[in-house]
């Protein structure tokens, strides 16, 4: 799990969804307690990032940081790619939709129609801004990197110019979201119940097998921050 960047008067800020972020299905699951947000963003390692170029929806993957005490209203989610990315590339202040998800377990019922799974996911939607300025563009990009192992931006060199040049960040505020989750057990039907059978949950976490050191790098010891995030995957 990812060292939680949450801070103490950001946590105090109830999430409030719009009507684009409200659950309409199950909201018994949803929460409007801001915590559970950074929870999943903190553990999830990658996100969907959903946006509609030359007309047409796209979904990517990609990495992503977070800074909850942001220049955005409550809180600033950073995502960034290539310049030549046309889903990153386009018009200012685009309407996106970036979703998170942490899978917890596979629940398995007595009947195909009650199978399940237990998750936690996380929707943000909003408009991006590009960012442009010089050291919050760096931050971002540390957050990146801190966000798939803690601490380890400070370890490596400073990004070069072209380097910069070549990346595009994108901004959006922690301001419209939406949290949900599902735990427990499956749910099964009385008559299903009755004429018995097994039914459970495999439960799931995301996991290191260890760390392999590249070809070009054999003879040298991992950093003291691989080791502690291949440590705490295992």
């Amino acid at each position: 799990m990812a060292v939680s960047t949450t801070s103490p008067v950001r946590d105090r800020l109830p999430l409030s969804p719009t009507s684009r972020t409200t659950l309409n299905r199950r909201p018994d699951r949803g929460s409007a307690d801001r915590r559970d947000l950074y929870d999943v963003l903190d553990e999830a390692l990658i996100c969907h990032f959903g946006v509609v170029v030359d007309g047409s929806p796209v979904v990517l993957p990609t990495a992503f940081g977070y800074d909850p005490d942001g220049p955005d209203p409550d809180g600033t989610l950073y995502l960034h790619g290539s310049v030549a990315s046309k889903s990153l590339q386009g018009e200012p202040q685009r309407n996106v939709c970036v979703t998170f998800t942490v899978l917890d377990g596979l629940v398995l019922a007595r009947t195909g129609f009650h199978h399940s799974m237990n998750y936690r996911c996380a929707v943000v939607m909003g408009q991006t801004r590009k960012v442009t300025d010089p050291e919050e563009k760096v931050r971002a990009l540390n957050l990146v990197v801190d966000h798939a192992v803690p601490g380890r931006a400070k370890t490596l060199r400073p990004h070069s110019r072209k380097e910069l040049a070549a990346t595009v960040v994108l901004a959006l505020p922690l301001v419209e979201a939406s949290v949900k989750a599902r735990s427990g057990d499956p749910v099964d039907d009385a008559a299903d119940l009755e004429a018995g059978g097994w039914a459970g949950v495999i439960p799931l976490r995301l996991g290191a097998t260890g760390f392999a050191t590249a070809a070009d790098a054999l003879g040298q010891d991992p950093p003291a921050d691989v080791r502690a995030r291949a440590a705490a995957l295992s």
